[in-house]
């Protein structure tokens, strides 16, 4: 499969899972599917991309349709110049829903697709059963100056990724990205081997794709950091039943960091994982695995028993 100007290499594989292109609004979108029963539509985080779920991707899909798409930009999804905005990137989700014949679904996020998907609760809540998150809470988390000092201690790339020129340059050097990122925001040292790395950290050598994950710190990320923090969302109710997942052992999003959210959300809870940083999908696959089985109910395993010959 191609990008927009380039190639992101094979796909990996994983078995069970089959791969196909959705031609959206602009956009082909690449898209990981596993699994019969309810639809669990998985966002990854940044700078991965559906391969962060190859851990938890086997067990989901005995219960659910695991549908893993690559954001715009981001893993074999093409890299358009324009698009990386709050805006299209949930125009590219419902794009994307519609595409499929999904008129509702559970939805599992990680970072900056979680903001994605709080966005998609806010506008379409009737598009989400239930969301779990992981790594971000709500949009309503009040500033707290103790966490641009973390940033500026733990995440300094965070400064240097939306330059324009600079970002792309930064993110085309593997060896910044396992140091900047990986190795300080991830709780085991073989959560992610060299292989995954390679993975992730390949797509990036391709000048397209290292500008689209400049821009989407640039348009998306960062403004969406500041408009958050400023109270922009608190006239907006999230009615979505809501799970957090955070990393005990995150640097920069810990849980005393998180207050001001319970009076604008109807059902929230916050778990705190233990043997986490950032990356809890790869540092606990066991914890979101299990979680999301309860959190998603018996719904998606009724459904595929339903799928089963001879039901």
């Amino acid at each position: 499969m191609t990008g927009s100007g380039g190639t992101a290499g094979p796909v990996p594989r994983l078995d069970g899972v089959e791969h196909r292109m959705v031609d959206l609004p602009g956009l082909r979108m690449h898209v990981a599917e596993a699994g019969p029963g309810e639809p669990l539509l998985v966002l990854h985080g940044f700078p991965q991309h559906w391969w962060e779920w190859r851990k938890v991707i086997p067990e989901l899909a005995e219960h659910h349709r695991v549908i893993c798409a690559d954001l715009r930009g981001a893993g074999w999804t093409e890299a358009p110049r324009k698009g990386y905005t709050r805006d299209q990137l949930l125009a590219d989700l419902v794009a994307l829903l519609d595409a499929l014949g999904l008129e509702q679904v559970d939805l599992l996020t990680h970072d900056y697709s979680s903001l994605v998907g709080y966005h998609l609760c806010l506008r379409a809540p009737e598009r989400v059963r239930g969301h779990l998150a992981l790594s971000i809470p709500p949009p309503y988390f009040g500033f707290d100056i103790r966490l641009p000092v973390a940033m500026a201690r733990q995440a300094r790339f965070e400064f240097v990724l939306p330059v324009p020129g600079l970002g792309p340059r930064w993110l085309r050097g593997r060896h910044t990205i396992e140091r900047a990122m990986f190795a300080a925001h991830a709780s085991r040292p073989a959560a992610v081997t060299s292989e995954d790395l390679e993975l992730f950290v390949s797509a990036f050598r391709e000048p397209e794709r290292a500008r689209a994950g400049s821009a989407v710190y640039r348009h998306f990320i960062i403004p969406e950091a500041f408009r958050i923090m400023a109270g922009a969302y608190r006239r907006q109710r999230l009615t979505t039943r809501t799970l957090v997942l955070l990393g005990q052992d995150d640097p920069i999003m810990r849980a005393e960091l998180v207050h001001g959210v319970d009076d604008h959300v109807d059902d929230w809870e916050l778990e705190v994982v233990p043997g986490a940083s950032h990356f809890v999908a790869d540092d606990r696959p066991d914890v979101v695995v299990e979680r999301a089985l309860e959190f998603f109910g018996a719904r998606g395993a009724q459904s595929a028993a339903q799928h089963q010959p001879g039901a």
